[in-house]
């Protein structure tokens, strides 16, 4: 993306390169591309997988029960067709879950996060988290985020936030980024109500829970280091 202008309630600032807000809604089409109302009976490929995640008997084969779990899982998240077929992008999405939870209260066991630098913001794009260090001690989270999309991948590397805007606004695509945080070209941190598993992703952007989004702009400032690595799964 060019040049890209936003601007806080009252207030314009540009900020140039990369994307601002969220994507514009897609449809994700899994087990088929129409929407529908019933279940699909249909075994997927990933049925053992999903059956273990849900806590479903394991036993490989599609069942009214399995789809009802399944498609209760699907709405929670945004993965359509909400139909209960247990495709890529519903593992792909339980996957991710399930590497978050194995992180612990040690999401830089690996690491990858350099801290040698006081007070810094990690992204790990891969696992779709985000922490909080001061030195080698965790700060906050980890807390599930959700980044840029195929196409408007959040861009990896060192980074410091250098713009704030707590009601910010985009006028790209006419959407509310509480607690904006810029760090590199128009990528921020920034609050949203979407599920944080919502695919396909974002503009760009670091979009998380609000109560994650007030704690950053409460725990970070201009100024401060942010460092973004890993590649999304799907991108």
């Amino acid at each position: 993306m060019g040049t890209a202008r936003v601007r806080s309630r009252g207030r314009a600032a540009a900020v140039f390169g990369g994307a601002v807000a969220l994507a514009l809604p897609m449809v994700v089409a899994e087990g088929g591309t129409a929407q529908a109302a019933a279940c699909n009976l249909t075994t997927g490929p990933y049925q053992r997988q999903a059956e273990q995640f849900l806590g479903r008997p394991v036993d490989g084969r599609q069942s009214a029960a399995d789809c009802s779990a399944t498609r209760s899982f699907q709405a929670s998240h945004g993965i359509t067709p909400t139909q209960g077929y247990a495709g890529p992008l519903t593992w792909r999405t339980m996957s991710t879950m399930l590497a978050q939870r194995a992180a612990g209260s040690t999401p830089n066991r690996d690491g990858k996060c350099p801290v040698d630098r006081g007070r810094i913001a990690c992204v790990d794009l891969t696992r779709q988290l985000s922490w909080i260090q001061d030195g080698g001690a965790l700060a906050y989270g980890p807390v599930p985020v959700r980044t840029g999309k195929d196409g408007t991948e959040t861009r990896t590397g060192p980074k410091k936030i250098y713009y704030r805007s707590i009601d910010h606004w985009s006028t790209i695509y006419d959407v509310a980024m509480p607690y904006a945080q810029f760090f590199d070209g128009g990528i921020a941190f920034h609050s949203t109500t979407k599920s944080m598993w919502n695919p396909p992703g974002s503009g760009g952007c670091v979009n998380m829970r609000p109560v994650d989004a007030r704690a950053y702009w409460n725990l970070l400032g201009k100024g401060e280091d942010v460092f973004v690595y890993g590649t999304k799964p799907g991108t």
